[in-house]
């Protein structure tokens, strides 16, 4: 009966049973919220359009009946489908969402222009048939998310709580298939669930109850829960990334110390010198700390002892790398429990100032009364009074690299490993020292995949050797001079 909007990202749609000689009867709305951070849809019978700031859309739509509502297969999506061949799809996927009006499967209008990619869409193709056998599941190696994409992250939680085999998969896709509605609390923001999970607030039989309740209960939730949620959120992806560094740590200690050391082989060899031939590749010796006999391999080309010492080089950088991998532990152990005291701490905030001071005074967020320039969109550290700029994902490297770089700066980047662009800038008349070199090459190093490496290799080149073709996918560049440099992965002291 209408279609209008008179907020930015919400649409409403008006909707009758049937209609009278004076009036619609048996009236109802339907509230579509689509913004970037939340999608949601409201239900209600009564709902007063203002009389200002208020647009009609849609309007090919008026005074059309309802055929059918299509659910897509595989799809976060579906349409209601009218007379005259006219079909409303809501598209719900995430910070892409939008509501699209079609015709005969061509669009005829979206909600959300801005987003001219779904100009391109067809209803024909929105359904996805996948095989989600068991035969399939064992063909991807039983990895279920190939299976069902549109599990999404809560459910993906629940089903990995532990092992996940074809029988508790089962049992979870009987729960959705045949759910009961849950509002719940979980990783500190509010989800509308069809499975317990988390904290559960609210549980409903019937699903525009429990979507009502959840779209309140979600408008309800006051700025210091939403401030909370947020800062949680980055400090519990921190932490998970410290626990995760911490076990892989302890795992190359043990590695380590499960092996038979460099130092005792050349012990064995030095013990042994007279037994060994000339040129040998390998030597079967006996092994006095274990009272066996063990096969060692050589050099050809050096000498018995030469081969000692080699392992006694071998067995001082091994040195080297546990007091590194020790040191590493040690700091992120410190991080750790820095960041379970924090934490804590913002949980337990009652109030939003002193939520705001605590985080202002452990610069945990950048205060958002503070403009944004430059020094904002990167990472930022000085060493010895240079400045060096650190990207923060493929595009914002191309930010750096392209409009925030000049030709005389330093740019280095982790050989042959995903990661950030790093930037010297240069100063008029001074060369930049090998002290704050070594720092950024670190930098480099640290913020790549190459981050758990005792040493890494760093290309140092000048931002004019460093080119970006039209072909080239975000954060991929030309590099044509450079220099390789070995750094241990870490941040300035």
């Amino acid at each position: 009966m209408e279609c209008f909007s008179q907020e930015k990202d919400e649409l409403v749609f008006g909707f009758a049973a049937a209609r009278g000689k004076k009036k619609n009867y048996k009236e109802f709305f339907l509230k579509a919220v689509v913004f970037p951070d939340f999608s949601c849809l409201y239900f209600t019978d009564q709902f007063e359009r203002a009389r200002k700031n208020s647009v009609g859309l849609f309007n090919q739509l008026m005074d059309l009946e309802v055929l059918s509502v299509q659910q897509f297969l595989n799809e976060r999506c579906f349409a209601i489908n009218f007379e005259q061949g006219f079909s409303v799809v809501f598209k719900l996927y995430g910070n892409r969402s939008n509501i699209i009006l079609f015709q005969n499967d061509e669009v005829i209008d979206l909600f959300h222009s801005k987003i001219v990619a779904d100009k391109n869409l067809r209803i024909s193709t929105l359904d996805r048939p996948i095989d989600q056998s068991y035969e399939a599941f064992v063909a991807n190696n039983q990895d279920y998310r190939k299976l069902f994409p549109t599990f999404g992250k809560v459910v993906n939680a629940y089903l990995e709580e532990e092992p996940v085999t074809w029988e508790k998969l089962q049992e979870v896709l009987h729960k959705l298939e045949n759910p009961r509605y849950y509002i719940i609390r979980w990783e500190h923001q509010l989800h509308l669930s069809l499975l317990p999970i988390g904290e559960v607030l609210q549980e409903f039989k019937h699903p525009i109850e429990a979507i009502n309740a959840f779209y309140v209960l979600y408008n309800k939730v006051s700025t210091l829960d939403k401030e909370k949620a947020e800062i949680l959120r980055k400090l519990t992806k921190e932490k998970k990334q410290t626990d995760l560094y911490l076990k892989d740590a302890y795992q190359r200690l043990e590695n380590v110390d499960s092996t038979i050391k460099n130092e005792e082989i050349g012990h064995i060899l030095m013990a042994n010198l007279h037994q060994i031939p000339e040129r040998a590749e390998k030597v079967e010796l006996f092994d006095f700390y274990r009272e066996k006999d063990i096969t060692i391999k050589l050099k050809p080309e050096l000498s018995p002892q030469k081969n000692a010492e080699n392992f006694y080089r071998k067995a001082k950088n091994e040195k080297i790398e546990i007091e590194k991998i020790m040191e590493n532990i040690e700091s992120r152990e410190q991080l750790l429990r820095n960041l379970n005291l924090h934490i804590e701490k913002i949980e337990q905030a009652e109030h939003l100032k002193a939520l705001r001071n605590y985080l202002k005074t452990n610069k945990l967020v950048r205060s958002s009364s503070q403009s944004i320039s430059y020094k904002d969109l990167f990472k930022r550290f000085e060493v010895d009074g240079f400045e060096i700029l650190v990207g923060r994902n493929a595009k914002n490297n191309d930010l750096l690299t392209q409009q925030y770089a000049y030709k005389e700066d330093l740019w280095l980047h982790a050989r042959d490993a995903q990661g950030s662009h790093v930037v010297v800038k240069y100063k008029a008349g001074k060369k930049i020292p090998n002290t704050v070199k070594e720092s950024a090459a670190s930098l480099a190093a640290y913020y790549s995949k190459r981050r758990n490496e005792t040493l890494a290799p760093v290309i140092l080149t000048q931002k004019k050797f460093v080119r970006k073709t039209k072909d080239l996918a975000e954060g991929q560049v030309i590099v044509e001079k450079e220099e390789v440099v070995m750094v241990e992965p870490k941040m300035p002291n």
